[in-house]
């Protein structure tokens, strides 16, 4: 499959934004509590993990687990059958690598964790770590030759290294410990989701297989002396990889799966179609069903929430059987009822479903509202509805380490220098108000995210 799967990338596109504007709208009391993770409500954002229930912040992180699960057998179908193991393996451990020195780089290069008062010049340092990225990350090969596009990644990474090396920080040393989480874990689920996903590839059904044991882990991992607590604390480095990361396995093996699908209907010859009132409905009904959880679980209005879901699922499996001869669509209509129902049968388990600490109801509902929403952004593609905004979407998620940390080490700094910010910090006194605040910036990252993909210049790793 080689061409790129615009609708995987607006899926992406559509959570790495979303985590932007997370991030980026007013704190403080005058917002409504359903915007912001559950358990850090306004006004006071103080974590209580005994709060049930998810909102769409909490839904950010495990689509954009699900859409890099997804990518995996994109990436590797090929290789996977004209390569030997150990170049996958290269290829997966050094993609690792990257990303633990992209967590840990950029968090240290963060203005406010360089200096408790940052000054302009530690804004500036804060953009010049920016650049330093793309000497990293960029695509250089396609614009210069391979020897000056290597010679620019060692530059790169020398400079990293030695502004953490030297860089007297404001809350003490440089720590290999002190890194952004979000991408440590992503790029432990990069590392082994890849590896689960080389070994299973003939034999799917030993990737589900991995999962239970996986969970036996968690659910034991208390049992003083027994080999549950060891598998769980044993790691070689505890700044790199945790077992603990492994559970969001459950996000990305089901991701997984849905790749595949798209390459097997890649290569479907098939003319006959389906009528697009019923790929149209499909679609509807599949978004419908994720503002259903996020009300429904949020109100904590669950029986309700579970028969709405039962009625919406059925309509989809119904609705799929007039789906002329594509087994993606049915497979992702079964794999998401099926996950979304039993995430909600195991709602009541562990106190109800949260994202911290994350819950086995969380995950497969989670898992199930993504394929159902990475169906949606599959089926308007197809439909040819709202290309302006997908497409839009699908830039950004072809750049998704741009988008991520734009907002941080340009867009931020560059509103301190030119005093700007105090325009956005003056945003706080309405929910709408508060919430154009975050819109406006998410906005202004999206553009600059979008300008690279449009010059083809793209972070990898």
């Amino acid at each position: 499959m080689n061409k790129r799967l615009n609708s995987l990338d607006a899926f992406r596109g559509l959570a790495i934004l979303c985590m932007v504007l997370s991030s980026s709208i007013a704190f403080g009391e005058m917002m409504p509590a359903w915007m912001f993770h559950a358990q850090v409500p306004p006004p006071n954002h103080v974590f209580n993990p005994n709060l049930p229930g998810i909102t769409w912040v909490d839904l950010v992180f495990p689509f954009f687990l699900f859409s890099m699960g997804a990518a995996i057998p994109l990436a590797l179908n090929k290789k996977a059958e004209a390569e030997p193991f150990y170049k996958i393996f290269i290829q997966l451990f050094t993609r690792l690598a990257l990303l633990v020195l992209f967590a840990i780089f950029t968090f240290h290069a963060r203005a406010w964790v360089m200096e408790k008062t940052p000054s302009t010049f530690t804004h500036l340092i804060s953009i010049a770590a920016f650049a330093c990225l793309f000497l990293i990350y960029g695509n250089w090969n396609v614009f210069v030759n391979t020897k000056l596009a290597a010679a620019l990644k060692i530059i790169g990474i020398s400079l990293a290294v030695a502004f953490l090396a030297f860089y007297a920080f404001a809350y003490g040393d440089f720590s290999l410990a002190k890194s952004d989480i979000i991408i440590i874990v992503l790029a432990n689920m990069a590392f082994f989701g890849g590896l689960i996903w080389y070994f299973t590839r003939k034999q799917p059904l030993w990737r589900i297989a991995i999962l239970p044991f996986v969970m036996a882990v968690f659910l034991a991992s208390k049992e003083d002396g027994s080999i549950n607590e060891l598998i769980f604390n044993s790691t070689p480095a505890d700044w790199i990889y945790k077992f603990y990361y492994l559970k969001y396995l459950f996000i990305i093996i089901p991701g997984t799966f849905a790749g595949e699908w798209f390459i097997k209907e890649s290569k479907n010859e098939n003319s006959e179609a389906t009528p697009k009132k019923v790929l149209s409905l499909i679609a509807l009904i599949a978004i419908i069903i994720v503002f259903v959880n996020l009300w429904g679980l949020f109100t904590r209005n669950l029986e309700a929430n579970l028969l709405l879901n039962i009625l919406g699922c059925t309509c989809l499996l119904l609705l799929a059987r007039d789906v002329k001869k594509s087994d993606l669509v049915k497979n992702m209509i079964s794999a998401g009822a099926y996950l979304l129902l039993l995430g909600l049968f195991f709602e009541a388990y562990e106190g109800g479903i949260k994202k911290d600490f994350s819950t086995y109801s969380y995950y497969f509902v989670c898992s199930g509202l993504s394929f159902l929403t990475l169906l949606a952004f599959s089926l308007i593609e197809k439909l040819g509805y709202l290309k302006s905004v997908t497409n839009f979407l699908a830039s950004n998620g072809k750049n998704p380490m741009i988008a991520y940390t734009a907002g941080n080490l340009l867009l931020i700094p560059l509103l301190k220098i030119t005093t700007l910010s105090t325009f956005l910090d003056a945003m706080n006194t309405s929910a709408f108000i508060g919430f154009a605040r975050g819109v406006i910036f998410t906005g202004i990252v999206a553009l600059i995210t979008v300008l690279f993909t449009r010059l083809k210049f793209f972070w990898k790793t």
